[in-house]
């Protein structure tokens, strides 16, 4: 069969090269057409866990309470800040940011009402209040509520009066929520198997709509980030600015990645062409393997573009990546092309070329199984760019592997035998080395592996998901730079919300379902807050005579109020404060904050005085202080508060869970009342699938890269000896990764992939080589040195130009490049190492081949 398809290769590639050039070219190009539709993807989908039933209730969150996106300039003058002449310039600031496209409000210290400048009265709560650019104003007690009051200490101005923040509340899209939300409502029905013909074409039809309006909505992003940027430039004289918000760090993600790819794209392949030239001494060893690179990856981004298929932060590496695969595939091809024109000088160049095709298919055929095995593990990740990663990476394996043997042999062909210049490894000086080392150091060799064995597995025993999202950046970046002065003056950065239902009492007692309820405590009843002020009775006249007797008349059941009452405030507030005292917690609000302030006015305050408030309430202080934190048709409150990314002792999973744990048990809630939502929980998630998924997954990779290499050598003892220097790899990289403290996230978890499926190709190649060389004599020490003579170079050359070309990615500004850099190349050096050293010794040791014909 092999006979069979060598010789069909034969007579479509070989015997016709120019009509393959043709014909490959041609479909190349269509494909390369593609790469104007290809896009990079930083919408939110990208970032999270993929199905996650938390995305779905904080999608449900959202909608039920308008939350709006927002970006956050802070502000720190040089001038006292509440100069007139700062205050000035701070008005014209807001004023200019206002008119910047897609920009709803701005929120600053220039338009909070003051409660406390001086303390309102009942009566001033239903007017219009003051704020710091009113007449007479006291800017002395501006400056006390600003660092004192429940709703703005550490929210707009930090303790020292240095710094303050402009919130940047984005205009919320109707039409992109209304395509997410019948895209997932949709999509439940598929899943739970109710999805109907016509609405299985409906969901393609929404999905296809999202898809392109999500690149419209980022396309508009990043302009919006991009003119807020200019703007404040003209301003940033009078100020030192920093601009945050989920939507820039997204923006500037998606820059950085891009300008990695630019810059260090070009470094990398700068060195490449350093290294190939110093192993060949040809330019066609050089500008041929290049050239097929840069075609194969040019047409396959092409083919994604037409699949409408996006690159994200993960994807982003593919390119790199793929060039790694198939070069070592072209290189494995010319050095044994180059063994072959030394050995038979009289063949012609067409049997030269045959016969490297027939020696080389099979192993070649068989590391890119074996590649597309580790890749494919990625898919069980559980995040859509993960998995999205996995599947492009499977396909560029197979293309890579694909255009190899149909482009390089015809342009070998076409270009004619050449006599080449020695190569600076032509003695295999270094490889010899290694056998050397192999052949004398057997002892140390297997003590070192045992070493690092241990080494990886208390490595691997520490390894952890908790980061910090700010340490993904450099100090020196306006991202982190932001990031903590938010985090450190003005309350926290990552968004977490805590949402309480009501239970089933409460709805009793508020007349709302129908069921007994304990009856009222004497210390309910005979609660000093029963009593109206003179000034609450003065204010709302008749009306709160007749509301009151309304309230009133149902006796205990409270129509309509769950936690308008004192009972649920106070419930609230209980929370409310513990939340507020745990270390990783900066700003908390809620309706706590606003029974606060009324007890502060009123004194002592009662069930039917909230529930008349409430109603009379001026609409700005209702979106201040009630509709983000109340919503009264799902009877529910909302708690929402910043985490401190920051901070060192924050750990995500530990956090969310002792806060859901104790607030059930310390304030006597169920279970099923308390739910945790945001950008916190739904970041967790992910992390913690990586960890679970990065687990479970090498475990099969390997039983799957075993079966490969059973199908290839038929034997189960050479098998394991070929999968052991990779488990060592994977092992080491996680071992390295834990004592390091470099965490698992997106970009890390790709690592050991990488490094089981480009490090088993050496361990294929080599073992496939020694048993041919080892076919001739019988003497295993014989056929390790003729082994490192030959396949060995080409193992070291890709191994090498791997190591050096990926550790420029050092200098990048993004911390994952530069982990996923340095990661990388420690990978392939302990692959390189695993197949000169150890491999080697295993099969000397086990001779999986037969005894050894020297006895």
């Amino acid at each position: 069969m092999a006979a069979t398809l060598i010789q069909r290769y034969d007579r479509t590639v070989l015997q016709r090269p120019l009509l393959t050039l043709v014909v490959v070219g041609a479909l190349l190009v269509i494909a390369m057409l593609g790469l104007r539709h290809t896009e990079f993807d930083a919408s939110a989908d990208s970032l999270v866990l993929e199905g996650d039933k938390d995305l779905t209730y904080a999608r449900e969150i959202g909608r039920l309470y308008q939350s709006q996106e927002f970006l956050m300039v802070t502000y720190q003058p040089s001038t006292p800040l509440y100069d007139d002449d700062t205050l000035a310039r701070l008005h014209k600031l807001r004023d200019a940011l206002l008119t910047v496209e897609g920009i709803d409000a701005v929120n600053s210290i220039l338009d909070v009402p003051l409660l406390y400048s001086p303390k309102v009265s009942v009566t001033d709560l239903t007017g219009s209040l003051p704020t710091i650019e009113s007449p007479n104003i006291d800017k002395r007690l501006v400056a006390n509520e600003f660092a004192q009051s429940p709703i703005y200490k550490d929210l707009l101005v930090n303790q020292d009066h240095t710094v303050t923040v402009l919130q940047l509340n984005l205009r919320r899209d109707a039409h992109y929520f209304q395509l997410l939300q019948e895209r997932e409502q949709l999509r439940l029905e598929r899943r739970e198997g109710v999805l109907s013909p016509e609405d299985a074409t409906r969901l393609k039809a929404v999905e296809t709509q999202f898809a392109d309006y999500s690149l419209v909505v980022g396309a508009r992003q990043q302009r919006l980030v991009s003119d807020v940027r200019a703007l404040l430039d003209n301003y940033r004289s009078d100020a030192t600015m920093f601009l945050g918000g989920v939507p820039m760090i997204a923006v500037d993600m998606i820059n950085f990645v891009k300008g990695d790819l630019a810059v260090f794209g070009g470094a990398i392949l700068f060195f490449i062409v350093v290294i190939m030239w110093i192993i060949f001494r040809a330019a066609r060893w050089i500008v041929t393997p290049l050239l097929i690179c840069s075609v194969s990856a040019a047409s396959l981004l092409g083919l994604f573009g037409w699949l409408d298929w996006r690159l994200t932060v993960i994807s982003s590496n593919l390119v790199a990546i793929l060039l790694i695969v198939n070069l070592a595939i072209l290189i494995h091809l010319i050095v044994r092309y180059r063994e072959l024109q030394c050995s038979f000088p009289e063949r012609s160049q067409r049997q030269l070329l045959l016969e490297t095709v027939a020696l080389m298919f099979k192993p070649c055929f068989y590391t890119t199984l074996t590649t597309l095995v580790a890749f494919a593990s990625l898919v069980a990740s559980g995040i859509r760019p993960v998995i999205d990663f996995g599947w492009m990476m499977c396909i560029g394996v197979g293309v890579a592997l694909l255009l190899s043997f149909v482009l390089l042999p015809p342009i070998l062909l076409l270009m004619g035998r050449r006599a080449d210049a020695p190569s600076a490894g032509s003695s295999a000086p270094m490889t010899i080395r290694f056998a050397v080392m192999a052949d004398h150091h057997g002892r140390a060799i297997a003590w070192l592996t045992l070493l690092a064995l241990v080494v990886s597995v208390v490595g691997i025993s520490q390894l952890k998901v908790e980061n910090r999202f700010i340490d993904y950046f450099h100090e020196d970046t306006e991202i982190y730079r932001g990031m903590v002065t938010i985090d450190r003056e003005l309350g926290g950065t990552i968004p977490l919300d805590v949402i309480i239902d009501a239970s089933h009492e409460q709805l009793v007692l508020a007349g709302l379902v129908e069921g007994e309820v304990a009856p009222v405590t004497e210390a309910v009843a005979n609660d000093d807050s029963a009593s109206v002020d003179d000034e609450f009775d003065e204010l709302f006249g008749d009306d709160f005579a007749d509301e009151g007797d309304a309230f009133a008349s149902d006796g205990d059941k409270h129509v309509g109020n769950v936690w308008f009452t004192v009972a649920g405030m106070r419930k609230i507030t209980e929370v409310h404060d513990y939340l507020d005292a745990l270390p990783e917690t900066g700003k908390v609000l809620s309706l706590a904050t606003l029974y606060e302030i009324m007890g502060d006015i009123m004194g002592n305050v009662d069930d039917i005085q909230l529930s008349l408030v409430h109603n009379k309430m001026p609409e700005a202080v209702q979106d201040a202080l009630v509709t983000p934190f109340y919503n009264a048709e799902q009877h529910q409150a909302r708690i929402s508060l910043r985490i401190k990314e920051g901070s060192e002792t924050l750990q995500r999973d530990k956090l969310l869970k002792k806060i859901h744990h104790d607030i059930v048990t310390q304030f006597d809630l169920e279970p099923e009342q308390v739910h945790l939502t945001g950008m916190l929980v739904l970041y967790n998630n992910m992390l913690q699938s990586l960890f679970r998924s990065q687990i479970l997954t090498l475990a099969a990779v390997f039983v799957a890269i075993t079966l490969m290499f059973l199908m290839l050598f038929r034997s189960l003892k050479l098998a394991l000896i070929g999968v052991a220097p990779n488990m060592l790899v994977a092992l080491l990289v996680l071992g390295g990764m834990g004592l390091l403290g470099i965490p698992l996230d997106m970009m890390t978890i790709t690592i050991a992939a990488i490094g089981i499926g480009i490090g088993v190709d050496n361990n294929i190649h080599y073992i496939h080589r020694f048993k041919r060389e080892f076919s001739d004599d019988g003497d295993y020490i014989a056929a390790m040195y003729r082994s490192h003579g030959s396949i060995g170079k080409a193992v070291f050359y890709t191994s090498t130009i791997i190591v050096i070309g990926f550790s420029v990615l050092v200098l990048s500004n993004f911390t994952p490049s530069i982990y996923f850099g340095l990661l990388t190349s420690f990978a392939m050096f302990a692959a390189l190492m695993g197949a000169l050293l150890l491999l080697p010794r295993l099969l000397i040791w086990f001779k999986p081949f037969g005894p050894d014909s020297r006895g």
